[in-house]
C-alpha cells in the first residue's frame, strides 16, 4: 500500500476540521477526493504534506509512519503537492519556477527531471524562459503540475487542478495526469465534483464536513 490514513483528526486553532479520516490508496493508483468548498479537502492534503499537524491518528507512506515528520522530510520521500492557487513566483521564469523544488531539496538530477517534464508537456517548454506572470491561468496550472513532478516521484497530491481552467486546457491537464499512470505514480486528486476526474481514478471518496465516506470504483482500492 502506498498511502494509508487511519483515524486522522486535524484541528486548526482549536477548531476541529477533520474527524476520524480513514482511507488508503494502493501504490500506482489514482484516487479522487470529492467535496464542496470548505469540506476539508485542502486541509487533508496539507496534513498529508505535513503543513498541518494531526491531533490524532496516523499517516503511513509505503509502510513508514510519517505523521510526525516535518514537511521537508516528507518531500524527501518523493511526495509532492500542487496547490489550488498555483503559488508560482511571478518574476521567475517557467523553468526557474519548476526547478525551485530541486534547488530547495538538493535534488541532483533536477535538470534531467525538467527535461522529462518538458517531454510530458512540450507546450510549456515553448515558454520556458517566459516569466510566470506572463502566462494565462491555465498555463500556470500546467507549470504548477510540472513543478510538483520535479520532486514528486512517488505520490502527487493535486488540489483542484482543473479549477478556473478553460475547457481545452482542462482536457490537456486530464491527458497529462492520465499519462502519470505509466510512470507508476500514486495520485490523489481533490475536486469539488468528479466531472474531470471520473475517468481517471480507480477509486473515489466523498468528504463532507470533515468526514470521509466511500464511493469506491475499484475493489482493490480500499477504504479503511
Amino acid at each position: 500500500m502506498s498511502l494509508e490514513i487511519a483515524n486522522l483528526d486535524v484541528s486548526i486553532e482549536g477548531i476541529s476540521i477533520l474527524r476520524d479520516i480513514n482511507l488508503s490508496i494502493p501504490q500506482g493508483q489514482m484516487a479522487g477526493l470529492i467535496g464542496h468548498n470548505g469540506a476539508g479537502k485542502t486541509t487533508l492534503i496539507r496534513a498529508i504534506m505535513g503543513l498541518l499537524p494531526a491531533t490524532r491518528g496516523s499517516i503511513t507512506f509505503k509502510g513508514q509512519d510519517i505523521s510526525k515528520l516535518p514537511s521537508h522530510r516528507r518531500a524527501n520521500l518523493r511526495i509532492s503537492y500542487m496547490p489550488e492557487d498555483r503559488r508560482l513566483i511571478p518574476d521567475l521564469t517557467v523553468s526557474e519556477n519548476m526547478l525551485m523544488p530541486a534547488w530547495a531539496n538538493n535534488i541532483k538530477d533536477g535538470e534531467e527531471r525538467l527535461k522529462w517534464v518538458y517531454s510530458l508537456m512540450p507546450e510549456i517548454a515553448d515558454f520556458g524562459e517566459r516569466k510566470a506572470l506572463q502566462l494565462s491561468g491555465g498555463q500556470q496550472k500546467l507549470v504548477a503540475l510540472g513543478r510538483a513532478l520535479i520532486p514528486g516521484r512517488e505520490l502527487i497530491l493535486l488540489d483542484e487542478p482543473f479549477e478556473g481552467v478553460a475547457p481545452v486546457l482542462a482536457r490537456r491537464l486530464s491527458e497529462v495526469i492520465a499519462d502519470l499512470r505509466a510512470e507508476g505514480l500514486t495520485v490523489l486528486i481533490a475536486e469539488s465534483d468528479d466531472s474531470h476526474s471520473a475517468d481517471l481514478v480507480d477509486a473515489t471518496w466523498r468528504i463532507e464536513r470533515g468526514s470521509v465516506t466511500a464511493g469506491r470504483k475499484d475493489p482493490s482500492a480500499s477504504l479503511a
